[in-house]
């Protein structure tokens, strides 16, 4: 008998190694120039490059990289690849964020409440 076990709270969230292909991503300032732009609309992979002083082929695979992150997907038109933000990953991202934000914050929090109460357990005046 096999037990699958489910986390309510991971679904919809990123999973640590897509999290890791996300953060990745976007430490780069032109994969994230590039998905600013796909984010905003659809564009094919030779007119991205256009706004970079690299090849065409620099720019496939900075894009590969935020397809790989599920950041971006590619469709084929004709005979141009084009490029489209993905915004879902991107709110699983910043969701991901802000709870970091909201444990750092809860941390500060009871720090401030450990060094506002005297030895004998009460409130300092």
């Amino acid at each position: 008998l096999h037990v699958v076990t489910y986390n309510h709270m991971v679904v919809g969230k990123l999973q640590d190694a897509q999290a890791d292909r996300v953060f990745h991503a976007l430490a780069d300032s032109t994969r994230r120039d590039i998905l600013v732009r796909a984010l905003d609309g659809q564009h094919s992979v030779s007119a991205l490059a256009r706004n970079y002083s690299m090849s065409v082929t620099a720019v496939q695979k900075h894009v590969a990289v935020l397809e790989r992150a599920g950041l971006v997907s590619k469709h084929r038109h004709g005979r141009e690849q084009h490029v489209r933000g993905n915004a879902d990953t991107m709110r699983r991202a910043v969701e991901l964020l802000e709870k970091l934000e909201a444990a750092w914050r809860g941390r500060i929090d009871r720090i401030g409440d450990l060094l506002a109460t005297d030895r004998n357990g009460g409130r300092k005046p």
